[in-house]
């Protein structure tokens, strides 16, 4: 309503309004019915002890109404804004009985009773009046205009002009009173501040409590894979050497036993090489000892497409961020290496005002997306765990700059670390 006359007046925003109130008097006349029936005979069975359950059910009928209400904010801002969030609590018990008793005890329920009482008794009135007028404008337009034609009276013609000019006036009065409508359903069906502080504060230790489980697991894995099957590989390599070296000992390294032998220290020493790799991928000791500066560059110099690297940071970051960092820096590169056909690729990281901020650019074809069950959406949702944020720009024929933003504070400074490091390597296929 705020923008020009002429584009409010030919936007869907009129319609909208006139949507939103309409359907504002259906429901609140079926409302009228439900809830003052619920009331009447609560108070009629109050005399056979039942009357106070069917008057508790007449305040929890305001649940599912508010949330409906909730709903019916997006027929104003469109099927894709957002809505406000629901006020109750969860439950911690099982049961109807307990469902009950903490709803009860809820402000929130209070509220969207109320919000219900003034629904079904005010507002269905107001809407309702405002309604008429705009029959009454379209009664004035078309009624006067058959009146001309069917008794050549031109005069007619008069009342069909004052309902046209009324229509601009009509559409404003609309949307100003679905927008104050809207505005009480937020101020009354909307979480108050402090209502949802232990399920936010449940969620948020309960999401850093999957961040340790996840670390802790990622560290027992990366132990046994060490300290076990690396281990009995290394030891088996050196016995298959031993033997084959027994072999051509003995003369036979023409035999089909030498041949078997060798081949089989070949294999072993390649399924060697992909479990380092698989233990580099998951957490190397250059992270550990060096910080994330080192280990992208470490990743850089793996990579199979060239990659420059400028991450300029000063000091040590979180554990959790360094990982995250590395894991989002891995894991874009192997789709730049997969997928993008790119000449070229580069990373730049810094670190400013508590927020660190990492970029991996390529030349290649561009048209990446988030798709559920893909790599970039797992890859977000990674980067979600400790409050980040994903921008990805891919234009059809490139370039592609996938983002990160993390907020942080560096932890202590490490000189082994450099300040600035910048790469371009052409390395081995395990990017």
């Amino acid at each position: 309503m705020t923008r020009s006359p002429a584009a409010f007046l030919t936007s869907a925003a009129p319609w909208r309004s006139l949507a939103y109130l309409a359907t504002s008097v259906l429901l609140g006349l079926v409302s009228l019915v439900v809830l003052g029936g619920l009331v009447v005979s609560g108070l009629l069975l109050s005399v056979l002890g039942i009357g106070l359950a069917v008057l508790a059910g007449a305040v929890l009928l305001g649940i599912p109404l508010a949330a409906l209400e909730r709903r019916r904010l997006r027929l104003l801002d469109g099927p894709h804004a957002d809505r406000p969030g629901s006020p109750h609590g969860p439950v911690t018990r099982p049961g109807l009985w307990p469902w009950l008793t903490t709803r009860l005890r809820e402000p929130a329920t209070w509220r969207e009773f109320g919000y219900a009482v003034v629904f079904t008794v005010l507002l269905p009135l107001v809407d309702l009046v405002l309604l008429a007028v705009v029959v009454l404008l379209f009664a004035l337009i078309a009624a006067p205009a058959y009146v001309a034609v069917d008794s050549t009276q031109p005069e007619a013609l008069v009342l069909t002009g004052v309902g046209i000019a009324g229509l601009p006036v009509a559409a404003y009065v609309l949307g100003a009173a679905a927008a104050v409508q809207s505005w009480f359903v937020r101020l009354m069906l909307s979480p108050r501040e402090g209502e949802q502080s232990d399920r936010v504060v449940e969620l948020t230790r309960s999401r850093a409590r999957m961040a340790d489980a996840f670390e802790a697991e990622r560290r027992r894995i990366e132990r046994d894979l060490h300290d076990g099957a690396q281990q009995h590989l290394v030891a088996l390599v050196m016995t298959l050497g031993l033997a084959e070296l027994e072999f051509r000992t003995a003369d036979q390294e023409a035999g089909k036993g030498g041949e078997l032998v060798s081949r089989a220290r070949r294999e072993a020493k390649q399924a060697l090489d992909e479990l380092r790799d698989l233990i580099r991928g998951i957490h190397p000791q250059v992270l550990t000892d060096h910080g994330i500066a080192a280990a992208v560059s470490e990743i850089a110099v793996r990579c199979r497409v060239p990659v420059s690297v400028d991450m300029d940071l000063t000091g040590r970051l979180p554990a959790q961020i360094e990982a995250t960092a590395y894991f989002f820096v891995s894991e874009a590169l192997t789709n730049v290496v997969k997928h993008s056909g790119a000449a070229a690729a580069s990373v730049h990281g810094r670190l400013t005002a508590g927020r660190l901020a990492v970029t991996v650019a390529d030349d290649g074809v561009g048209g990446a997306g988030l798709r559920d069950g893909g790599g970039l959406q797992g890859l977000a949702d990674r980067v979600a765990v400790v409050d980040g944020r994903l921008t990805l720009s891919s234009p059809a024929g490139g370039p592609t700059a996938l983002s990160l933003e993390i907020p942080c504070q560096p932890s202590h400074s490490v000189s082994s670390s450099p300040r600035t490091r910048r790469s371009s390597a052409k390395g081995s296929p395990s990017c």
